[in-house]
């Protein structure tokens, strides 16, 4: 078995962090065997690498190797890709076409991206892992193929799975060894290593000396937090060797070819939750308002109502105590609305004028309330498709749990579950 330090070397790997040997060792520890890898890290971390060093030191090494990016594939193209397809199958099919599975028959096939795959695809992909079975587009003959996976990716799988955009059951097959590449700000010591090589083969390849870093040149870089990793540091170095004509480069010239928000690795209180009643945009927050007055105006209607339908003020108050301290809150803003407050001697009284109901302006006694008008509510600035908007990345927030979702949007969970039958979420 090779040391992780000659496999470094001959897949052209730099790098001393801990972190990255031990990903390095797991790759070397599975090789020889046919189980499946998933590989993840951030964007840039240099994933591609780890299914070479697999393929290169199993049994496998001298039939193909295919690197397959899956976000790249459109999703009506990516089956016949994978799998292959049938003369006719489709428009455009003129001639029966092998797909990956077929051609690296024997070999590996590693797929990039894997969580961008389309949940039909995934289907697919499930069957080839647990039996080695797979049907091409547009045909009903079952094919066999022996091939190694080994995937890779940059997405939560975790977070996928819970929002049902990746299956459980075959994240747990592509994952039975699960090999992690740190990122580029939690390898400090790597950092100026790689900025030198990469700085010593551009000058190689354009015919140029090499750029050296000033001190404190080389502590900007190691304090940026490097959001796109080893990829980004190379295209920082590349730069720098083509534009700059002064081959020292000082901590003032390396700043203007960094990006001009979080340019440092310092430490930094981030929140990582949100409030319950937080929003993506002042828009929302702005709608959120609308909707609790709008709900605010039901409850005064409705207490309205019953005091007309209802004499007794005290009544009234007894049997809607909870809807009184909605809307008036606490004991101190009720007493500002108590409708017992004796009324002071020096009060000017209204006095109304009688009026003298006529036979014909009687109505049935059902229709007492006939003078109320009947107002019809505008969905001013599409407060109904922004309801529905805000429902649902409520329930998106706390995944589908309703009683978190009402507490957020103000109502109560009975009101939430009427409005998802209403708009049949």
């Amino acid at each position: 078995m090779e040391s992780v330090q000659a496999i470094k070397q001959r897949f052209g790997i730099i790098g001393n962090s801990s972190s990255l040997n031990r990903a390095i060792e797991k790759a070397i520890q599975v090789a020889p065997t046919d189980i499946s890898v998933l590989v993840t890290g951030e964007s840039g971390v240099g994933k591609e690498s780890i299914p070479k060093i697999i393929h290169q030191l199993s049994h496998r090494k001298h039939n193909k190797y295919i690197a397959v990016n899956c976000g790249a594939i459109p999703e009506g193209t990516i089956d016949s890709e994978l799998f292959g397809h049938e003369k006719g199958a489709f428009t455009g099919a003129s001639q029966t076409r092998a797909g990956y599975f077929e051609v690296a028959d024997g070999g590996t096939i590693f797929l990039d991206e894997v969580g961008e795959l389309p949940l039909t695809t995934q289907v697919r992909l499930l069957r080839v892992l647990e039996n080695g079975e797979f049907l091409k587009v547009g045909s009903s003959k079952v094919q066999k193929t022996n091939v190694r996976i080994v995937a890779a990716t940059n997405v939560n799988m975790h977070e996928a799975i819970e929002k049902e955009k990746f299956r459980e059951d075959l994240y747990y097959r592509l994952s039975t060894v699960d090999i992690n590449l740190p990122p580029l700000r939690e390898r400090q010591e790597d950092i100026h290593l790689l900025f030198r090589k990469f700085a010593s083969d551009f000058a190689l390849k354009y015919k140029m000396p090499t750029v050296k870093l000033t001190d404190n040149a080389i502590q900007i870089l190691l304090k940026h937090r490097w959001g796109g990793n080893v990829r980004q540091l190379r295209n920082i170095a590349e730069q720098l060797s083509v534009l700059e004509q002064n081959r020292t480069i000082t901590a003032e010239v390396l700043r203007g070819y960094l990006p001009a928000t979080a340019n440092t690795n310092l430490p930094a209180i981030i929140k990582t939750s949100k409030s319950e009643s937080d929003f993506s945009s002042e828009r929302e927050i702005l709608y959120k308002v609308l909707f609790d007055m709008k709900s605010d105006l039901n409850d005064l209607k409705k207490l309205t109502m019953e005091l007309m339908k209802n004499d007794n003020t005290k009544d009234v108050e007894k049997n809607n105590e909870s809807l009184i301290q909605k809307i008036y809150g606490n004991d101190e803003d009720k007493e500002v609305a108590n409708y017992e407050d004796p009324i002071p001697s020096n009060a000017e009284v209204l006095s109304i004028p009688e009026h003298t109901i006529d036979q014909e302006d009687m109505t049935p006694l059902q229709d007492k309330y006939h003078f109320a008008e009947e107002i019809e509510e505008e969905e001013t600035l599409s407060l109904h498709d922004k309801e529905l908007e805000l429902i649902k990345k409520s329930l998106e927030r706390h995944h589908g749990k309703r009683k978190l979702a009402a507490a957020e949007l103000g109502i109560s969970e009975r009101t939430l579950y009427r409005k998802i039958k209403q708009y049949d979420l």
